[in-house]
């Protein structure tokens, strides 16, 4: 049992990408997949595809390189924990590497017009809502 799904997610396409992965396989959550939507939104994975033929579902992701064989994903943190929830407002959204990276926010608005209610800083910002900042992806 896995106390905090998020952090096993990023967990697992961190160290993928540390041994040169292909692909990488991690359980199937609204969450789960929803992040993997918006890495493939914002190039950082090349695709994600679900497999329900085992016992449960997983979600296989195909991880992206470039020419020298660098993973396009440079690091990722998890920033609001279950032990500590780190919130801000739509003022105060955090900026990655400059916009060069992304930062994943929970906004409640967002939860009936995005399947797991996830948004990125730039959607937050053109919303103008805030929310629980879940990690950052640079």
């Amino acid at each position: 049992m896995v106390n905090d799904p998020i952090a096993d997610f990023l967990t697992r396409i961190r160290n993928a990408c540390l041994l040169r992965k292909q692909s990488v396989r991690a359980p199937l959550s609204k969450a789960s997949r929803r992040l993997a939507q918006i890495l493939k939104e914002r190039g950082f994975i090349k695709s994600y595809e679900i497999d329900t033929s085992g016992s449960y579902s997983e979600l296989i992701l195909q991880l992206k390189y470039d020419n020298k064989n660098r993973c396009v994903i440079e690091g990722l943190r998890r920033i609001s924990k279950p032990g500590h929830r780190v919130y801000c407002g739509a003022d105060s959204l955090p900026k990655v590497r400059a916009g060069m990276g992304v930062a994943v926010i929970s906004a409640s608005r967002c939860m009936l017009e995005q399947e797991g209610g996830m948004i990125t800083d730039a959607q937050a910002r053109k919303l103008g809502v805030g929310g629980e900042v879940i990690c950052e992806v640079w």
